[in-house]
């Protein structure tokens, strides 16, 4: 049975979960270690070249993830992009999650507006379809 690795900067909400095991079919959410977490959140914006940097990111999925696994991969464009072109090279399916997104305006005494959104999550997308 497929699993999903997550490579993303956010907690999976438990919508995400129950939508993972139903219309992925995944039976095991695998959550990176500590390094490759903190990796993944930090990117330095002063940074060039980011393959050096991910190298860390491609050899923990190498080792620990099978042909047929999904990859959930949001955050640096960058980062995203290079880790999906890997993803594919080695026979993992990468996945992206959309959300509908709920914009709320609230006008406040001192003149100024509070902007509230809320994002819920709606399916997940294999990149490139």
């Amino acid at each position: 049975m497929p699993r999903l690795f997550l490579l993303f900067n956010h907690t999976l909400t438990a919508e995400q979960e129950a939508d993972a095991r139903n219309s992925l079919g995944v039976t095991e959410i695998v959550t990176p270690p500590p390094a490759i977490r903190g990796l993944w959140g930090q990117l330095p914006s002063d940074t060039q070249e980011l393959a050096p940097l991910l190298a860390p990111v491609g050899e923990w999925l190498a080792a620990e993830a099978r042909p047929g696994d999904h990859v959930l991969i949001q955050g640096d464009f960058g980062a995203v992009y290079l880790i999906v072109n890997i993803t594919l090279a080695g026979g993992l399916i990468p996945v992206y999650s959309t959300t509908e997104r709920e914009a709320m305006e609230e006008h406040l005494p001192d003149g100024t507006v509070r902007l509230t959104h809320r994002f819920r999550h709606r399916r997940f997308r294999r990149y490139g379809q």
